[in-house]
């Protein structure tokens, strides 16, 4: 199996937190998203990273890595088992992509100041918005450390990289213990690149 990832994409940084958490031997191959590998063009018809590859099968788009590594390699599982809390989790997952994947993307490609400025506000109001639920729960929304989890730890862990700033108070007390038993965990440490390591130094 070989997985070509851009090393400081949070895209990227989801999967390799699923194959560190399933114990997956991969080939890495850290790649540049504005300069990929040459042989990627024949792999995927968009160019694009994160890819993986197994054997025959090629995968260019990383929620469907994701949810295919779950099922080829199912210990631990990391979606639930009934079909209305599966469905749930990929909605969760859905939502993180288009409520913040979105403006971490616009934050980190974007010239304009302003825009720039704008995204990094409204990124953190809304994920101060919903630190009080981390109160609840162990993990979001769920007793067990699932896909959704993947999702967000990389996004959280590239805050301080964004210019967006998680002081502590009691709003944020829950988010911020949330946050630091996903950094903690095994599975998210062996995940970080050396460039994503810098973005906490």
């Amino acid at each position: 199996m070989t997985f070509f990832s851009d090393s400081t994409s949070h895209y990227s940084h989801r999967v390799r937190i699923v194959l560190a958490e399933k114990g997956v031997t991969v080939d890495l191959v850290d790649s540049d998203a504005a300069h990929p590998p040459a042989e990627l063009a024949d792999l995927n018809p968009y160019n694009s990273l994160p890819t993986l590859v197994d054997r025959d099968l090629v995968l260019y788009e990383s929620k469907v890595m994701m949810e295919y590594l779950d099922e080829r390699f199912p210990h631990p599982p990391l979606l639930p088992v009934y079909p209305v809390a599966r469905a749930e989790s990929r909605l969760y997952i859905h939502r993180i992509e288009k409520d913040w994947g979105h403006l971490v993307d616009t934050i980190q490609t974007t010239r304009s100041d302003n825009v720039v400025k704008k995204s990094v506000k409204e990124l953190r109001e809304s994920i101060m918005g919903i630190a009080p639920i981390f109160a609840e729960k162990p993990f979001f929304m769920s007793e067990e450390f699932t896909l959704v989890d993947c999702c967000i730890a990389p996004i959280l862990w590239r805050l301080p990289a964004l210019g967006v700033e998680m002081r502590a108070s009691k709003q944020t007390k829950p988010l911020l213990a949330y946050m630091d038993n996903l950094f903690n965990r095994e599975s998210f440490q062996e995940s970080l690149t050396e460039q994503e390591r810098e973005m906490r130094l």
